[in-house]
This record gives C-alpha cells, sequence and structure tokens, in this order.
C-alpha cells in the first residue's frame, strides 16, 4: 500500500482568521492519534496570517478517507463552513 500525501491549504475570509485557526487546533492531536496517520502538522503562512497549510501523511488512501468520516474531522468542516476557501491536494511520491 501506497503513503499518501495531503496537502491542505485553508485560507481563512477575513475577519475568521481566529475561528480558523482554534478549529485547527483542535482537530491535530485526535488526527495524529488515528491508527492510519503518520503525519498530521499545522503550519501559518508567515506572509498571510489568515492562511493555514495542514501537512498529512496516512498509511494509504483508505486511512484518509476514514479520517474523513471521523467526528474531529466532521466537526472542523462544520465549524468552518462557509468561512474559509480551501485546497486539497492528494499525493504520492514519486521518487
Amino acid at each position: 500500500m501506497q503513503e499518501l500525501i495531503v496537502v491542505a491549504t485553508l485560507t481563512a475570509k477575513p475577519g475568521h482568521e481566529a475561528v480558523l485557526k482554534a478549529a485547527l487546533e483542535r482537530v491535530v492531536p485526535p488526527s495524529r492519534a488515528e491508527a492510519g496517520c503518520l503525519r498530521y502538522d499545522l503550519h501559518c503562512d508567515l506572509e498571510h496570517p489568515g492562511r493555514f497549510v495542514v501537512l498529512e501523511a496516512w498509511r494509504g488512501a483508505e486511512a484518509h478517507a476514514f479520517h474523513e468520516t471521523t467526528p474531529h474531522f466532521l466537526e472542523l468542516i462544520k465549524a468552518v463552513d462557509g468561512l474559509v476557501d480551501v485546497q486539497v491536494l492528494k499525493l504520492n511520491q514519486l521518487v
């Protein structure tokens, strides 16, 4: 099974930066505790304080799919719905 790398970029709409940051910080510990999680790191863009990047590594696509059904992930989606722009890249390492 090939490791799945996910790069999620979340940009808060003006005035919602603190809400996004708090919601992302809450999801990190339970995500890291998932059996299929190899890495789940939250970063803040130094030039754009309302932009956050989550670098994730999962044991495979199935582990990531399970993550997207967990209560903490669903709570994150609900908390930031309509407040952010999201871009998600799902990657496999080539070399």
